[in-house]
């Protein structure tokens, strides 16, 4: 199995952490896989990186801006909701993708992780403002001690949206992340991204974003866009007991 990892959380030696590939194979359920091969990889991921598999916490993402504090979830009853955090030792959470934003947050003095999906519309619904505020709620996190490292997602350079997006995204003050090219319209989400992370008081150097664009990269990384029916890979992310 091939794994990329964080430069920025692979500093924290209490942290376990990795974002998979294509080569780790399918994670998900719900893409017509085979449920046995699907666990067969889940099993392989969790020896690997040296989690309890059915620690695990995944998630039945929904696309939704839903922040989910874990509390007795584990791999059989994944909540519905596009992000997990939790202080809890030794339970890994787990974000899938292809094509939208794996994000992991590690806050360093209170010891509070979270991983969240974001997609266009989890980016739109500024589904990071709602992590970092919930775990400033439930834990006490200051955002200038969170560190956050956003894995491979579609770039600009593929995301081809229609009109009717272009508009939402004027509405939303988001005109910025538009490009116009041979009159079609792109969207960057890593630049919402990046602009919402700072919004939420998150220091410039503790936020590291993965460049590669999974549309151009299918040989490595799953893409809805450029396969339509394909798998998922994921950003895993576990406080170490």
């Amino acid at each position: 199995m091939k794994f990329y990892y964080s430069e920025k959380l692979s500093l924290f030696t209490n942290l376990l952490h990795a974002f998979t590939t294509k080569e780790s194979g399918n994670l998900a359920f719900h893409v017509r896989d085979d449920e046995t091969e699907v666990q067969k990889n889940h099993e392989l991921l969790a020896k690997e990186l040296g989690y309890e598999k059915n620690s695990l916490v995944h998630m039945q993402q929904i696309h939704s801006d839903i922040v989910h504090v874990v509390a007795n979830e584990d791999f059989k009853t994944p909540p519905t909701c596009d992000a997990l955090i939790t202080n809890r030792p030794n339970t890994p959470l787990m974000v899938m993708v292809a094509d939208c934003s794996p994000i992991l947050f590690y806050d360093d003095k209170k010891r509070v992780i979270a991983a969240a999906h974001a997609g266009r519309q989890g980016a739109f619904k500024n589904i990071v403002k709602n992590v970092v505020e919930r775990m400033k709620t439930e834990f006490g996190t200051e955002a200038k001690n969170v560190h956050v490292s956003v894995g491979a997602s579609i770039g600009v350079c593929c995301y081809e949206v229609g009109g009717e997006i272009y508009v939402e995204a004027k509405e939303k003050g988001l005109e910025y992340a538009m490009q116009k090219r041979g009159g079609s319209f792109y969207l960057d989400v890593a630049s919402i991204l990046q602009k919402q992370l700072l919004s939420c008081g998150i220091k410039r150097e503790n936020i590291e974003f993965c460049d590669d664009c999974t549309c151009c990269n299918t040989h490595k990384y799953f893409s809805y866009r450029a396969e339509a029916k394909t798998g998922r890979f994921a950003g895993i992310i576990q406080l170490k007991g």
